[in-house]
C-alpha cells in the first residue's frame, strides 16, 4: 500500500499516513501559493520526497492507493466573516478532487475541512464534490467529529471527506477515547537548550496581564498562577472568567475603575468600550490570556501566543505548540515565530491517524460498508445517515 499528498500544508495528515502505513509518501503535490506552508513537511523529510507544483508541472503522476489533502478551510470557517459556500477558498477542494480522481485515480482520496462542510452551508460544495466523484466512479462520505473524541486536549470540531473507488460506501470506524489533559500534555514537553523550537511565543509574563492581575489580586487575593490553574475545571480566558464572576456586562465598569486606580489607563478605556458594546447588545473579542485546564476549544487564532504554561509564569514555546497538534518531537517549524500560525492550519496527527486506520482496513477488505453512494457520519453520536441513489442532501446533512 502506498500514498501521496496534495496541498499537505504543515503536514499533520501526511505524518498520520506515515505512522499508519509505515512509510513516507511517494510524492507530494501542491499549487502556486502553498509552498510557504508546505515547506515544513518537505524539510521534515529532508527534501527527499519528490514535490510537484501542479500549477507548473504537466506530467502524469504515478498511481498510488491513497491521496490525502488539507485544502484551506477559510471558506467555511466559523472564524471567517466571509465564510460562505461560494467563497473562492473552497475551490481548492474541487480543483484537487478533479485532478486526483481524474489523473492519479487512487482507491481512496480524502481530506479535512471545517465542520460546516457537513452542514447546510456546505451543501453546494458537497454536491459539486459528489458529482465529480460520480463521474469517475467513486462513492462519497463525510465524517464529522471532534478531536477531543480522538484523545486530544482540544475540542476542535472538523469534517473529513472521502472518495471511495467502490460500488458501496465504507463506514469510518467510530472513535471515542478519553482525552489527555492539556496541562499534562504541556508539562510532558522537555525544554532542551539544543532544541531550536525552545523559543517562547510571547516574551511577556501572564501575571503581568492587567486582567489576570485583577483575578489574582481582587477575585482570588494572594493566589498564585499555578494555584489558579490547578483549581480550574476547564481552560479559562481571563476576560470570560471575570465575566462569570462579576457579570457579563457590569464587570467592565467595576474592572475599569480598578484599572484607573492602578494606572492602567489604556485598559480602563478599553473596559469602557467593552461595557458600552455589550450593553448595546453587541459582542467583544476576547483575545487575551488563556489558562489551561483539562482541554481547550481549538488551538487556533490567538492560542499559540496567549495560552499559558500551567505551572510556570510564562506562555508556551514553539515546541509545546507543535506538541499540542501531536507533531513529532523532531519536527521543525521553518521560519520560527514568523510562521507560528501554520501550526494552527493543520490536522492534529492523532485525529488524522484514526481516519488513516479506517482507510487501511478498507484497502485490506476489512471495513464495513453500506449500499449507498453517499454517507454522512457523526462521530459524536455514533450515527450514520444515507440513502441508496440520491444527490439530494437536505435530509441528511448534519
Amino acid at each position: 500500500m502506498n500514498y501521496a499528498s496534495i496541498v499537505p500544508l504543515i503536514g499533520g495528515e501526511t505524518i498520520a499516513m506515515e505512522q499508519v502505513f509505515g512509510k513516507r509518501p511517494e510524492y507530494i503535490m501542491s499549487y502556486d501559493g502553498f509552498f510557504n506552508n508546505d515547506q515544513h513537511i518537505l524539510e521534515h523529510y529532508n527534501n527527499e520526497v519528490p514535490y510537484y507544483n501542479l500549477s507548473q508541472v504537466t506530467e502524469k503522476m504515478k498511481q498510488v492507493d491513497v491521496v490525502n489533502a488539507v485544502c484551506p478551510c477559510a471558506g467555511l470557517s466559523s472564524l471567517s466573516p466571509a465564510a460562505a459556500s461560494d467563497n473562492s477558498a473552497n475551490d481548492w477542494m474541487v480543483e484537487s478532487a478533479k485532478y486526483v480522481l481524474g489523473t492519479v485515480k487512487p482507491k481512496v482520496f480524502w481530506g479535512e475541512n471545517a465542520p460546516r462542510l457537513a452542514s447546510k452551508m456546505g451543501e453546494p460544495i458537497v454536491e459539486r464534490l459528489r458529482r465529480i466523484g460520480s463521474q469517475h466512479g467513486y462513492t462519497f462520505s463525510l465524517f464529522k467529529t471532534k478531536s477531543k473524541l480522538h484523545g486530544l486536549s482540544q475540542v476542535r470540531d472538523r469534517s473529513f471527506y472521502f472518495f471511495w473507488k467502490s460500488e458501496t460506501t465504507p463506514l469510518i470506524r467510530y472513535t471515542w477515547r478519553p482525552h489527555q489533559r492539556i496541562e499534562d500534555l504541556i508539562m510532558s514537553v522537555e525544554r532542551r537548550e539544543d532544541d531550536p523550537m525552545n523559543i517562547l511565543t510571547n516574551q511577556k509574563k501572564p501575571t503581568d496581564n492587567p486582567y489576570y492581575k485583577y483575578i489574582l489580586e481582587v477575585i482570588h487575593p494572594g493566589m498564585t498562577h499555578p494555584e489558579f490553574a490547578a483549581q480550574l475545571e476547564r481552560s479559562e480566558n481571563v476576560l470570560s472568567y471575570i465575566e462569570e464572576k462579576l457579570g457579563r456586562t457590569t464587570c467592565y465598569n467595576i474592572v475599569g475603575d480598578w484599572m484607573t486606580e492602578h494606572g492602567y489607563e489604556r485598559e480602563a478605556i478599553k473596559c469602557k468600550r467593552m461595557y458600552a458594546k455589550l450593553k448595546a447588545g453587541g459582542n467583544i473579542m476576547r483575545k487575551t490570556t488563556e489558562i489551561p485546564s483539562s482541554y481547550i476549544g481549538a488551538f487556533v487564532g490567538h492560542m499559540p501566543t496567549m495560552l499559558t504554561h500551567p505551572v510556570e509564569d510564562r506562555y508556551l514555546t514553539i515546541r509545546e505548540c507543535l506538541t499540542i497538534m501531536k507533531l513529532p518531537d523532531d519536527f521543525i517549524l521553518q521560519g520560527g515565530l514568523r510562521n507560528l500560525n501554520h501550526i494552527c492550519q493543520n490536522v492534529p496527527v492523532t485525529t488524522a491517524a484514526d481516519m488513516a486506520q479506517s482507510i487501511k482496513l478498507f484497502l485490506e477488505g476489512r471495513l464495513e460498508s453500506v449500499d449507498s453512494s453517499f454517507v454522512v457520519q457523526d462521530n459524536k453520536n455514533k450515527i450514520e445517515k444515507y440513502e441508496k441513489n440520491s444527490l439530494q442532501l437536505t435530509e441528511f446533512m448534519l
